[in-house]
């Protein structure tokens, strides 16, 4: 964790939990060895670095390929290790790069439906996502984040009180073998399906 991103996670985990008492439900299922693809909903600016500050560790972000544009924002952007990408339409380099850090050990944040929800209700995933999985090959980790779209929804112009949870689903390896009879464009809908089907099925514990 270089410098830059240790400063951003300590200042994004104090925020979580000091102004919005960010919780952890399956904290556990944090905790492994080996790459992963972490995918999750997508409600609000705050759902990267209020993700990224659960793990004790570094992870990568995916962040709009435009945004390095600005020499200042972008030299930000990659110290606190976002990869960037074109968000209509995933470009060889991005891909190449996600590989090359799950191949290393290392875990990339995802969200499945491409952008941010309007309303805070799921989104269909999109086809991108499961071409990543696809040429990942990886285990991926479902999360869903609840509480950041009622602290800061997509058009806000200030933060709200709100509690934020973490649920954490189980890590799974999609069965790839299975799945090779299907023509790319069927299995990378299926794959974006199929995480996008666990990621719903972590609602909000009663």
């Amino acid at each position: 964790m270089n410098l830059s991103y240790a400063i951003g996670h300590r200042l994004f985990r104090e925020t979580a939990h000091g102004l919005f008492d960010f919780r952890i439900i399956n904290q556990a299922g944090l905790h492994f060895n080996g790459p992963a693809l972490i995918c999750s909903n997508h409600v609000s600016f705050l759902d990267p670095p209020f993700i990224g500050q659960a793990f004790d560790e570094a992870i990568h972000f995916f962040a709009r390929k435009s945004l390095f544009a600005n020499p200042l924002v972008g030299r930000i952007l990659r110290s606190w290790q976002s990869i960037p990408i074109d968000r209509d339409k995933p470009d060889p380099s991005s891909l190449k790069t996600t590989i090359r850090i799950l191949k290393n050990g290392g875990r990339v944040l995802m969200f499945p439906e491409g952008t941010r929800s309007y309303d805070g209700n799921l989104l269909p995933a999109e086809p991108g996502v499961g071409l990543f999985i696809a040429k990942a090959a990886a285990p991926v980790l479902p999360v869903r984040i609840h509480g950041t779209y009622e602290a800061l929804a997509r058009g806000a112009k200030c933060l709200h009180p709100a509690t934020i949870t973490l649920v954490v689903g189980d890590l799974y390896k999609p069965d790839l073998a299975s799945l090779s009879h299907l023509p790319p464009k069927d299995l990378y809908k299926h794959l974006a399906d199929e995480v996008m089907t666990r990621i719903a099925a972590l609602p909000l514990p009663v």
